[in-house]
């Protein structure tokens, strides 16, 4: 599946600011990317990347003027966050078109479905009701518990245990607002990549990335009904109790903890060490380590309690409560 820089702006009625004969094999995070790779850029706190990035083809938006020399090949468009929606249409088409035709599914037994295409390491326990997607890679030593579903094209590594209705690679939540006030559907041809020693709890679910990888690193400990959407990363033996939420391309750090019901907004990076208690809202950006949070919005710790014991007095002043 190749496509080159100048098809890629005829596609999208851009234009090309480098090498047109650039050949593109498929999307990426602009943090991941590889040679091959197109990305965008569309949130100006993304730009330092571009900078260094190893991508092919950047889509970016006409009126984009970098502040230093781009490596990659650009294909300027009037709206680079629109036009991504319409190239990873193309590159959706371009999937299927190779899928066409071939028998993508090997029936093993009335209660398990695993793709032809999918690798399965040594001494990993598969349960009944249990499906695995074409081109699915699991390592050695896992544990599948009833009805858990991979999704094509992710990766679990050794040693991971994945509870009952765990979902991995389900579509990321992403709709595009259209001028009528509809949504238009934003493919998600990314994966899940989940490394070694990773245990996720029954019914929580991690969204594939729209390009790239959703990451859940090695050591991390997911509880029950949680929700990673899509492009998020979370670092190793980071752990969180049930009930947990992860907005879009939110970045946890390492050794983090996440009481149940915890919340962190999208794009938010969540330094290492960081502590959300229960219920815990985080809503605006942390930048030290090792920070307890807590409540709606987030405060530290002991700022939480004074506030609090101030609510408790029914708003009064110290002075007027003695």
């Amino acid at each position: 599946m190749e496509i080159t820089a100048q098809a890629i702006a005829d596609l999208l009625g851009g234009e090309v600011v480098g090498d047109p004969a650039a050949v593109v094999t498929g999307p990426a995070r602009i943090e991941q990317a590889r040679k091959g790779n197109i990305c965008f850029l569309a949130n100006p706190k993304y730009e330092h990347y571009i900078y260094d990035t190893q991508a092919s083809v950047l889509l970016v938006n006409r009126s984009f003027v970098p502040k230093q020399p781009v490596p990659a090949t650009l294909v300027k468009v009037d709206d680079a966050y629109a036009s991504v929606a319409l190239l990873l249409e193309h590159f959706s088409r371009l999937r299927k078109a190779q899928k066409r035709g071939n028998r993508l599914w090997a029936r093993l037994s009335p209660k398990r479905s695993i793709a032809c295409s999918a690798r399965i390491g040594k001494g990993t326990y598969i349960a009944p009701q249990v499906y695995v997607g074409p081109r699915v890679k699991i390592g050695r030593n896992c544990e599948l518990h009833p009805g858990v579903r991979i999704l094509h094209d992710c990766v679990i590594g050794d040693n991971c245990i994945l509870h009952a209705d765990v979902v991995i690679g389900d579509d990321g939540f992403g709709f595009a607002p259209q001028p009528d006030g509809s949504y238009h559907k934003i493919p998600q041809l990314g994966n899940v990549v989940v490394e070694d020693d990773v245990e996720i709890g029954a019914g929580t679910t991690v969204d594939r990335s729209t390009m790239g990888s959703t990451l859940i690193h090695k050591g991390v400990k997911i509880g029950n009904l949680c929700n990673i959407a899509h492009n998020v990363e979370i670092g190793e033996n980071t752990v969180m109790a049930g009930l947990v939420g992860i907005a879009g391309s939110a970045k946890i750090g390492k050794r983090c903890k996440l009481g149940g019901f915890a919340a962190v907004n999208g794009h938010l990076t969540v330094p290492d060490d960081t502590t959300l208690a229960g219920h815990t809202g985080l809503i605006t950006p942390l930048k030290a380590s090792g920070k307890i949070m807590m409540g709606y919005p987030a405060l530290e710790y002991g700022q939480y309690l004074r506030a609090y014991a101030h609510f408790r007095r029914g708003g009064e002043s110290d002075e007027s409560s003695r």
